[in-house]
């Protein structure tokens, strides 16, 4: 079997596609030409292919119905990560996959996190009959796993029933998280040269480039009260240390304020650290 999988997917899915033991192609990030190009290629009969479709460091939403088009018309599988894409993309945070139409394709399956936008812990894949019994019935990883808690299941489907009830959550998030993005460029991160990319989803990515400078930068904001993510070697390469803003649904504008002060001094402490290596 061959698998094919982005080059910037989630270390989970790496790992996977390792455990896999199938030969592995590893394709440029989001190049749908390139999958095709190594489907075309194989010799092998069965194949997947990998991908999110939101990438979790800010990355650009994936085009997954083009990419469908061509793993179908090659006759592969489609494995898609929607971790940070369910309950934030698509008509009441169903996914990217089904915005696109391809959430019920039997040639989809789909892999959704609860610990995400859900706030609780665990996943489920989603796919056709045939790919879930064989899961049930042959994966090692769900034979000899303990099933999960009743309390995050609990959780879980709590977080579902208010998604259903208000399906404007997703929005309300999207729309914060560009608001976000403004606030971060508003604060003058970009002239501090640090590049401000997203958002795809909920996530935006603030590239600091050196990882002391990224650890830093998360203890400013820390001491302001906002909480990010540090994205450093060996998750991220040499040279892209970066911050990972995410955004709720439920921003206020003192949230807005807060960040704007936290970003302003991670902008002082950029040009504190340039004026100190000069």
């Amino acid at each position: 079997m061959l698998v094919v999988t982005d080059q910037l997917n989630h270390a989970s899915l790496v790992d996977a596609c390792r455990l896999a033991r199938a030969r592995l192609e590893i394709t440029p990030h989001q190049d749908v030409a390139a999958v095709d190009r190594a489907l075309a290629a194989r010799a092998e009969p069965a194949a997947l292919v990998v991908t999110e479709s939101v990438f979790s460091a800010g990355g650009p939403v994936t085009p997954l119905r083009d990419l469908w088009e061509v793993t179908h018309a090659r006759g592969a599988l489609l494995v898609v990560d929607e971790a940070h894409a369910l309950g934030v993309m698509g008509a009441g945070g169903r996914g990217v996959a089904w915005e696109a139409g391809i959430a019920t394709e039997p040639d989809v399956t789909r892999v959704v996190s609860f610990g995400k936008a859900l706030g609780a812990q665990g996943g489920a894949v989603l796919g056709a009959a045939e790919v879930i019994q064989t899961l049930v019935s042959t994966g090692r990883g769900f034979i000899f796993d303990t099933a999960l808690a009743p309390p995050a299941a609990g959780a879980a489907l709590a977080a579902l029933d208010v998604l259903r009830h208000d399906p404007g959550l997703a929005g309300a998030a999207r729309a914060n998280a560009r608001r976000l993005a403004e606030t971060a460029t508003r604060a003058g991160l970009p002239e501090a040269g640090m590049s401000v990319t997203g958002p795809g989803g909920a996530v935006i990515r603030v590239t600091v480039g050196h990882p002391s400078l990224a650890v830093a930068a998360r203890r400013v904001c820390a001491d302001h009260g906002v909480r990010v993510g540090c994205f450093r070697p060996p998750s991220v390469p040499p040279g892209e240390s970066c911050l990972r803003l995410t955004a709720r649904a439920s921003l206020t504008s003192v949230d807005f304020a807060r960040a704007a002060r936290a970003l302003t001094a991670v902008r002082d402490l950029a040009g504190t650290a340039v004026s100190a290596r000069a």
